[in-house]
């Protein structure tokens, strides 16, 4: 009988946040593996776990077999897909439902989904009996390498994109490489929007790795898929580490966001524009100003641009279905972003590609004439 396949490596990267740190967890089987991860973890073997119609079909399986191998008994509450799902009414329901299954603080919830579940249900977590413990088990690239690390949780208003939430931080979090495997191709570009990010923002040699490896990333390559994942995360970790709660330095991991929240709340949140393709645009956006105000070189945002249409990926306002408001309209959506202070805007820009910083010296026609030829 040959020999069994030894297991796929699995990288781990520490969030060291005092009496709230946590490890993430990144490479393949893991939620096969999910039972024996959490266990050390619970109090007694019994969770209860919140995911969507979409992952549930996929991953919720294959998670019930691997609570199951380690004597770990699951109630599980299915969600609509979709951004619409971080609402008011979800939050109730998944609260609510939390309560019948009479999880008390000690208990644990695990967040089985991409952003929109991992934000819901850290924030349902949050709110529940002051706060339960949570496990993020991110089922998407976006998840997997922004939203399921840091402990931002939430939900949107009709105002704006993740007004209404708190930070709590996840006991673990498993990202699952295998998970990627099933994600359409536009979910997955979606995700890699956040990815380029990183290395816009402040790891010049990630970009450059980016640019060779990318293609095959999307093409299925899962040892480069794990990488990418890994130092994402390791990046963020260590921004996390230094500034928790966002009160400086990890502003710069909103770079694309400002244009991007604004462009999600002016297309409803639905699947007209996905959140990684509005910071993919947002990125462009915000290397093509800083451009315009001399801060960096017109290369800069070229490159950007070439990289992001060699996968495949959207880049400009015009490739977003449907009418957008205009340039008042966006401004007005843009001051609602949570970087506002004492009502001014800021931006993340970029004096080049891996340096990245905070700002709220953009003179106004500087981002009116950036608008009226995006719009025009």
């Amino acid at each position: 009988m040959p020999a069994a396949a030894a297991p796929s490596p699995v990288d781990t990267i520490a969030v060291n946040l005092g009496e709230r740190s946590y490890a993430v967890r990144v490479g393949r089987g893991l939620i096969e593996r999910a039972g024996a991860e959490i266990a050390p973890l619970l109090r007694r073997p019994r969770l209860a776990v919140v995911t969507e119609e979409t992952v549930a079909r996929h991953q919720l399986p294959r998670l019930r077999a691997g609570l199951a191998a380690a004597g770990i008994a699951a109630e599980s509450l299915i969600l609509p897909a979709g951004e619409g799902t971080k609402s008011w009414a979800q939050l109730e329901r998944t609260t609510e439902w939390l309560i019948e299954q009479k999880i008390e603080r000690g208990d644990m919830v695990v967040a089985l989904g991409g952003g929109v579940i991992g934000d819901l249900v850290g924030f349902a977590a949050a709110i529940l009996r002051r706060g339960v413990r949570f496990v993020q088990i991110p089922t998407s690239l976006l998840a997997q390498v922004d939203s399921s690390v840091g402990g931002k949780t939430g939900i949107n208003s009709p105002r704006g994109k993740n007004l209404i939430g708190a930070f709590h931080q996840p006991a673990l979090v498993l990202a699952d490489i295998d998970a990627l495997d099933t994600l359409p191709a536009r979910d997955f570009l979606a995700g890699y929007g956040e990815v380029v990010k990183y290395g816009l923002l402040g790891d010049a040699g990630f970009f450059d790795w980016l640019e060779v490896n990318g293609p095959a990333m999307a093409a299925g390559d899962r040892a480069l898929r794990q990488e990418a994942v890994r130092r994402s995360v390791r990046m963020k970790a260590d921004i996390v580490e230094r500034d928790e709660t966002e009160q400086g330095e990890r502003a710069l991991l909103n770079l694309g966001h400002t244009f991007g929240h604004a462009l999600e709340a002016a297309t409803g949140y639905g699947d007209r524009l996905l959140h990684g393709e509005g910071v993919a645009i947002g990125c462009l956006m915000a290397f093509d100003l800083s451009s315009r105000l001399g801060l960096c070189a017109q290369e800069a945002p070229e490159r950007v641009a070439e990289h992001l249409a060699r996968m495949g990926m959207k880049r400009r306002l015009s490739e977003i279905p449907g009418t957008l408001p205009g340039r008042d309209g966006l401004i007005e959506l843009m001051a609602q972003d949570k970087k506002v202070q004492d009502g001014t805007m800021r931006f993340i820009l970029a004096r080049a590609i891996g340096d990245s910083f905070v700002t709220a010296a953009v003179p106004r026609p500087a981002l009116a004439a950036l608008l009226d030829e995006a719009l025009g």
